[in-house]
Protein backbone atom coordinates (compact mmCIF):
# COMPACT_ATOMS: atom_id res chain seq x y z
CA UNK A 1 0.00 0.00 0.00
CA UNK A 2 2.89 2.36 0.75
CA UNK A 3 4.37 1.78 -2.72
CA UNK A 4 1.02 2.50 -4.38
CA UNK A 5 0.58 5.66 -2.34
CA UNK A 6 4.01 6.83 -3.48
CA UNK A 7 3.07 6.22 -7.12
CA UNK A 8 -0.13 8.22 -6.67
CA UNK A 9 1.83 11.08 -5.09
CA UNK A 10 4.42 11.11 -7.85
CA UNK A 11 1.86 10.86 -10.63
CA UNK A 12 -0.45 13.56 -9.25
CA UNK A 13 2.50 15.91 -8.81
CA UNK A 14 3.34 15.49 -12.48
CA UNK A 15 -0.33 15.92 -13.41
CA UNK A 16 -0.63 19.26 -11.61
CA UNK A 17 2.64 20.64 -12.97
CA UNK A 18 1.95 19.61 -16.56
CA UNK A 19 -1.71 20.60 -16.66
CA UNK A 20 -0.80 24.18 -15.81
CA UNK A 21 0.77 24.57 -19.28
CA UNK A 22 -2.69 24.14 -20.79
CA UNK A 23 -3.64 27.67 -19.78
CA UNK A 24 -0.82 29.09 -21.89
CA UNK A 25 -1.71 26.86 -24.80
CA UNK A 26 -5.38 27.83 -24.71
CA UNK A 27 -4.56 31.53 -24.66
CA UNK A 28 -1.99 31.23 -27.45
CA UNK A 29 -4.30 29.16 -29.63
CA UNK A 30 -7.09 31.73 -29.41
CA UNK A 31 -4.62 34.54 -30.09
CA UNK A 32 -3.40 32.70 -33.20
CA UNK A 33 -6.88 32.81 -34.73
CA UNK A 34 -8.51 29.60 -33.50
CA UNK A 35 -11.80 29.90 -31.67
CA UNK A 36 -12.49 28.33 -28.28
CA UNK A 37 -14.06 25.18 -29.71
CA UNK A 38 -11.25 24.58 -32.20
CA UNK A 39 -8.71 25.03 -29.42
CA UNK A 40 -10.47 22.51 -27.17
CA UNK A 41 -10.85 19.95 -29.97
CA UNK A 42 -7.14 20.26 -30.71
CA UNK A 43 -6.33 19.34 -27.12
CA UNK A 44 -8.86 16.52 -27.07
CA UNK A 45 -7.64 14.86 -30.25
CA UNK A 46 -3.97 15.74 -30.55
CA UNK A 47 -3.13 15.70 -26.82
CA UNK A 48 0.61 16.10 -26.98
CA UNK A 49 1.79 19.43 -25.63
CA UNK A 50 4.94 19.83 -27.69
CA UNK A 51 3.14 19.20 -30.98
CA UNK A 52 0.29 21.51 -30.00
CA UNK A 53 2.65 24.37 -29.13
CA UNK A 54 4.54 23.77 -32.40
CA UNK A 55 1.34 23.87 -34.42
CA UNK A 56 0.10 27.06 -32.79
CA UNK A 57 3.52 28.75 -32.92
CA UNK A 58 3.99 28.16 -36.65
CA UNK A 59 0.35 28.95 -37.43
CA UNK A 60 0.59 32.23 -35.51
CA UNK A 61 3.71 33.27 -37.40
CA UNK A 62 2.48 32.45 -40.89
CA UNK A 63 -1.30 32.18 -40.82
CA UNK A 64 -3.13 29.90 -43.27
CA UNK A 65 -0.17 29.95 -45.66
CA UNK A 66 1.93 28.22 -43.01
CA UNK A 67 -0.68 25.57 -42.21
CA UNK A 68 1.20 22.74 -44.03
CA UNK A 69 4.38 23.65 -42.15
CA UNK A 70 2.46 23.80 -38.88
CA UNK A 71 1.06 20.31 -39.45
CA UNK A 72 4.46 18.95 -40.47
CA UNK A 73 6.15 20.46 -37.40
CA UNK A 74 3.51 19.00 -35.09
CA UNK A 75 3.77 15.59 -36.75
CA UNK A 76 7.56 15.62 -36.54
CA UNK A 77 7.47 16.23 -32.80
CA UNK A 78 4.77 13.60 -32.38
CA UNK A 79 6.99 10.88 -33.85
CA UNK A 80 8.62 10.44 -30.45
CA UNK A 81 5.34 9.04 -29.13
CA UNK A 82 5.75 6.09 -31.49
CA UNK A 83 8.95 5.14 -29.68
CA UNK A 84 7.18 5.59 -26.35
CA UNK A 85 4.39 3.33 -27.55
CA UNK A 86 6.81 0.55 -28.43
CA UNK A 87 8.26 0.73 -24.94
CA UNK A 88 4.90 0.97 -23.19
CA UNK A 89 3.30 -1.89 -25.12
CA UNK A 90 4.88 -4.48 -22.87
CA UNK A 91 4.03 -2.52 -19.72
CA UNK A 92 0.37 -1.85 -20.51
CA UNK A 93 -0.24 -5.39 -21.79
CA UNK A 94 -3.84 -6.51 -22.32
CA UNK A 95 -5.83 -6.84 -25.54
CA UNK A 96 -6.04 -4.56 -28.59
CA UNK A 97 -8.76 -2.32 -27.12
CA UNK A 98 -6.75 -1.69 -23.97
CA UNK A 99 -3.64 -0.87 -26.00
CA UNK A 100 -5.62 1.37 -28.34
CA UNK A 101 -6.92 3.32 -25.35
CA UNK A 102 -3.43 3.49 -23.85
CA UNK A 103 -2.02 4.91 -27.09
CA UNK A 104 -3.88 8.19 -26.56
CA UNK A 105 -2.39 8.59 -23.08
CA UNK A 106 1.17 7.69 -24.10
CA UNK A 107 3.05 10.95 -23.67
CA UNK A 108 6.37 12.06 -22.17
CA UNK A 109 5.09 12.28 -18.61
CA UNK A 110 3.08 9.04 -18.44
CA UNK A 111 5.99 7.13 -19.96
CA UNK A 112 8.50 8.66 -17.55
CA UNK A 113 6.40 7.91 -14.46
CA UNK A 114 5.70 4.36 -15.62
CA UNK A 115 9.26 3.29 -16.38
CA UNK A 116 10.56 4.80 -13.14
CA UNK A 117 8.64 2.20 -11.11
CA UNK A 118 10.21 -1.06 -10.01
CA UNK A 119 7.26 -3.44 -10.38
CA UNK A 120 4.96 -4.18 -13.36
CA UNK A 121 1.84 -3.46 -11.30
CA UNK A 122 3.21 -0.10 -10.19
CA UNK A 123 4.28 0.75 -13.74
CA UNK A 124 0.74 0.24 -15.00
CA UNK A 125 -0.68 2.26 -12.13
CA UNK A 126 1.73 5.13 -12.73
CA UNK A 127 1.02 5.13 -16.45
CA UNK A 128 -2.78 5.25 -16.16
CA UNK A 129 -2.90 7.77 -13.33
CA UNK A 130 -0.50 10.13 -15.08
CA UNK A 131 -1.93 9.74 -18.58
CA UNK A 132 -5.60 10.06 -17.67
CA UNK A 133 -4.92 12.74 -15.06
CA UNK A 134 -3.01 14.95 -17.48
CA UNK A 135 -5.61 14.38 -20.19
CA UNK A 136 -8.38 15.63 -17.92
CA UNK A 137 -6.32 18.46 -16.42
CA UNK A 138 -4.86 19.59 -19.76
CA UNK A 139 -8.25 19.84 -21.40
CA UNK A 140 -9.73 21.75 -18.47
CA UNK A 141 -6.89 24.26 -18.40
CA UNK A 142 -6.99 24.55 -22.19
CA UNK A 143 -10.61 25.65 -21.94
CA UNK A 144 -9.75 28.08 -19.14
CA UNK A 145 -6.84 29.51 -21.12
CA UNK A 146 -8.94 29.85 -24.26
CA UNK A 147 -11.70 31.69 -22.40
CA UNK A 148 -9.24 33.91 -20.57
CA UNK A 149 -7.25 34.59 -23.71
CA UNK A 150 -10.40 35.52 -25.55
CA UNK A 151 -11.09 38.14 -22.88
CA UNK A 152 -7.53 39.42 -22.40
CA UNK A 153 -6.81 39.94 -26.08
CA UNK A 154 -3.19 40.28 -27.22
CA UNK A 155 -1.10 37.66 -25.33
CA UNK A 156 2.03 39.81 -25.70
CA UNK A 157 0.62 42.13 -23.06
CA UNK A 158 0.84 39.31 -20.52
CA UNK A 159 3.97 37.63 -21.81
CA UNK A 160 2.06 34.54 -22.98
CA UNK A 161 3.60 34.80 -26.45
CA UNK A 162 6.81 33.42 -24.94
CA UNK A 163 5.10 30.41 -23.36
CA UNK A 164 5.70 28.10 -26.32
CA UNK A 165 9.42 28.85 -26.41
CA UNK A 166 9.65 28.47 -22.64
CA UNK A 167 7.87 25.11 -22.78
CA UNK A 168 10.26 23.80 -25.43
CA UNK A 169 13.25 25.04 -23.46
CA UNK A 170 11.93 23.24 -20.38
CA UNK A 171 11.69 20.01 -22.39
CA UNK A 172 15.14 20.46 -23.93
CA UNK A 173 17.19 21.58 -20.94
CA UNK A 174 17.22 18.29 -18.97
CA UNK A 175 18.50 16.48 -22.07
CA UNK A 176 21.59 18.66 -22.47
CA UNK A 177 23.83 16.38 -20.43
CA UNK A 178 26.08 15.03 -23.20
CA UNK A 179 28.23 16.78 -25.77
CA UNK A 180 26.23 15.25 -28.63
CA UNK A 181 22.95 16.70 -27.33
CA UNK A 182 24.56 20.12 -26.83
CA UNK A 183 26.06 20.04 -30.33
CA UNK A 184 22.73 19.09 -31.88
CA UNK A 185 20.92 21.87 -30.03
CA UNK A 186 23.44 24.53 -31.04
CA UNK A 187 23.70 23.40 -34.66
CA UNK A 188 19.92 23.15 -35.07
CA UNK A 189 19.46 26.64 -33.61
CA UNK A 190 22.06 28.09 -35.99
CA UNK A 191 20.51 26.38 -39.01
CA UNK A 192 16.98 27.48 -38.06
CA UNK A 193 18.10 31.08 -37.50
CA UNK A 194 19.98 31.15 -40.82
CA UNK A 195 16.98 29.93 -42.82
CA UNK A 196 14.34 32.01 -41.02
CA UNK A 197 14.71 35.07 -43.34
CA UNK A 198 14.65 32.82 -46.42
CA UNK A 199 11.82 30.34 -45.82
CA UNK A 200 8.20 30.57 -44.75
CA UNK A 201 7.40 30.06 -41.04
CA UNK A 202 7.76 26.45 -39.91
CA UNK A 203 10.13 25.29 -42.65
CA UNK A 204 13.33 26.43 -40.85
CA UNK A 205 12.42 24.10 -37.96
CA UNK A 206 11.99 21.18 -40.36
CA UNK A 207 15.32 21.95 -42.03
CA UNK A 208 17.00 22.10 -38.64
CA UNK A 209 15.56 18.68 -37.82
CA UNK A 210 17.77 17.26 -40.57
CA UNK A 211 20.74 18.15 -38.37
CA UNK A 212 19.46 15.94 -35.55
CA UNK A 213 18.71 13.10 -37.97
CA UNK A 214 22.20 13.27 -39.49
CA UNK A 215 23.93 13.40 -36.11
CA UNK A 216 21.89 10.49 -34.80
CA UNK A 217 22.37 8.41 -37.95
CA UNK A 218 26.15 8.77 -38.01
CA UNK A 219 26.48 9.03 -34.20
CA UNK A 220 28.70 12.11 -34.44
CA UNK A 221 30.16 13.15 -31.11
CA UNK A 222 28.39 10.20 -29.46
CA UNK A 223 29.86 7.36 -27.49
CA UNK A 224 31.31 4.64 -29.73
CA UNK A 225 29.45 1.35 -29.87
CA UNK A 226 30.95 -1.31 -27.56
CA UNK A 227 33.08 -3.86 -29.42
CA UNK A 228 31.52 -7.22 -30.06
CA UNK A 229 33.00 -10.08 -28.08
CA UNK A 230 33.16 -13.68 -29.16
CA UNK A 231 31.07 -16.17 -27.29
CA UNK A 232 32.91 -18.20 -24.72
CA UNK A 233 31.77 -21.47 -26.30
CA UNK A 234 32.65 -20.44 -29.86
CA UNK A 235 35.25 -22.65 -31.55
CA UNK A 236 38.68 -21.10 -31.88
CA UNK A 237 39.47 -22.83 -35.14
CA UNK A 238 38.36 -21.94 -38.66
CA UNK A 239 35.57 -24.53 -38.98
CA UNK A 240 32.11 -23.68 -40.20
Amino acid sequence: MTAEREVWREALGVVLATSAYGISFGALAVASGLDVWQTCVLSLLMFTGGSQFAFVGVFTAGGLAALPSAIASAALLGVRNVAYGMRMSTIVAGGPFRKAAAAHFTIDESTAVAISQSQPRLRQLGFWITGIGIFVGWNITTLVGALVGDVLGDPKTWGLDAAAAAAFLALLWPRLKQRQAVAVGVAAAVVAAAFTPLLMPGLPVLVAAVVAIAVGWFNWLGWPSPPRTERADAPSGGGA
